[in-house]
């Protein structure tokens, strides 16, 4: 039998990094996003070779005799994490077995990728061994698995986007507390806003980590700027919810410009020279605003561009090297199935 599970990345709308402890322990966050049909998969079959982990897209390939921990040295971190929590909490029968994924965006882009990798993976094991995983229990499991067990840094709006699927309003508390109210949009303003928002590659990754740790340090050590700016872009996200709840679509722009600026002030490194030139370039060609995906530093931006400004933005942008990238929203999350 094969295994199969897909779940899909997302962007962020609004309220980006409130997420991230300690700033919602503290004050509690807010983050608006939405799944795209751009995906992270992960397949499980049997091996008679002991257990074979494969990352198809970064062209990494491991084998193992059976055992029930797999060392974590720094090649797929994520498939080896998963397995080894697995293990520990589930003890499932010995079995030798292929683990392949594949993410259709590259990695540190800004569109949650390892996140949404973690919530495939433990989709696929949870298919296999038909764990009682609800959508809160996995999307809390991969949480768990990539920041306490692997201690890689960053938030918690990943894994229940990936899970969930479709366009929510989050809130984030202490205790690791997540509440996702999803959104009931209009189907014509989700379709206008899927034809105005420009999503475009930087072809610039970066490491999100050094740029979450970054951004953490000044909520510990209480650097007034950095935490207001995050008081704002929670306020930004309420804004955004009430656009597209009552379809005031030329609003957006503006909401995601302010954004922008506010996100530039929570710590060094989320935004560059090259990105403030391409932010500049996209509005003198017609975008109305935009924002940085992810922790920043690199990877996608999003644009918005009302009546048909995104064909000018695109050519504008030709010049910076870059692509865009097609996309439709998808209301569905984390998907898995056995053939």
């Amino acid at each position: 039998m094969i295994h199969r599970s897909k779940a899909p990345l997302r962007i962020g709308l609004a309220g980006g990094g409130t997420d991230v402890s300690p700033y919602s322990d503290l004050y509690g966050g807010a983050i608006l996003n939405a799944t795209l049909s751009l995906y992270a998969h992960a397949t499980i079959e049997a091996s008679t070779e002991g257990i074979i982990l494969n990352s198809i897209d970064q062209q990494q390939e491991e084998k193992f005799d059976w055992s029930e921990e797999l060392p974590v040295d720094g090649h797929m971190k994520l498939l080896k994490g998963v397995y080894n929590r697995i293990q520990k909490d589930y003890n499932p029968p010995r079995m030798n077995f292929r683990l392949s994924t594949f993410v259709d965006a590259p990695a540190g882009s800004g569109l949650g990728t390892s996140s949404t990798l973690v919530v495939a993976i433990v989709g696929a094991f949870a298919e296999m061994l038909k764990l009682p995983f609800g959508e809160y229990d996995i999307a809390h499991y991969a949480y768990q698995i990539e920041r306490k067990d692997l201690g890689l840094a960053g938030g918690k709006q990943d894994q229940y986007a990936a899970t969930f699927g479709g366009v929510n309003y989050m809130e984030f508390y202490s205790g690791d507390k997540v509440i996702v109210n999803p959104l009931r949009i209009k189907q014509q303003y989700l379709f206008e806003l899927e034809n105005n928002l420009l999503l475009y590659y930087t072809a610039r990754s970066r490491e999100s980590a050094k740029i979450i740790e970054r951004q953490a340090k000044n909520v510990e050590t209480n650097k007034l700027a950095s935490i207001e700016a995050m008081h704002h872009l929670k306020e930004q996200a309420q804004t955004m919810k009430e656009a597209l709840l009552t379809g005031k679509l030329n609003d957006i722009g503006e909401i995601l410009d302010y954004g922008y600026q506010q996100k530039r002030k929570m710590a060094e490194g989320i935004s560059t020279e090259l990105m403030d030139d391409i932010y500049e370039t996209a509005k003198l060609a017609g975008a109305t605003g935009g924002k940085i995906s992810g922790a920043g530093g690199g990877g996608f931006m999003i644009f918005y561009c009302p009546a048909n400004t995104k064909y000018n933005v695109i050519k504008s942008l030709e010049k910076f090297g870059g692509v865009h990238r097609n996309y439709q929203f998808v209301e569905h999350g984390l998907t898995t199935w056995t053939v």
